[in-house]
């Protein structure tokens, strides 16, 4: 399987669980990568044979910014779906990663892979 990626993707979103990250916007970065075949675009040399990844990039940053979820687990699981759904990826990869989350750790988030590769 092919794999078309996005990497270091920087949405600003609400999530959180206490009061304060209620009330402010916080930056998560995402890494996707997305199992597709690309060889009849690659034959034919044309957009409409591949996954656009442009149109995922806009799609996840207009969910992700207009989203308010409490747990981060929530809001990978939703974009995992959207992803599988909307765009008919077979197989996704997805690190989202909430920087500033622990004040001792440079990174903390999740990593998730869902459907058949």
């Amino acid at each position: 399987m092919d794999i078309i990626f996005l990497g270091g993707l920087e949405i600003d979103t609400v999530i959180g669980i206490y009061e304060w990250e209620r009330k402010i916007k916080q930056k998560i970065i995402l890494d996707i990568e997305m199992g597709f075949d690309i060889q009849k675009a690659a034959a034919s040399d044309d957009i409409t044979h591949t996954l656009d990844y442009k149109a995922v990039s806009d799609r996840v940053v207009s969910f992700v910014e207009h989203s308010e979820f409490y747990l981060v687990e929530k809001l990978i699981e939703e974009i995992a779906g959207i992803l599988r759904s909307e765009f008919a990826i077979p197989w996704v990869k997805i690190t989202l990663n909430k920087k500033g989350a622990i004040s001792r750790a440079r990174d903390v988030g999740i990593i998730i892979e869902r459907g058949e590769r």
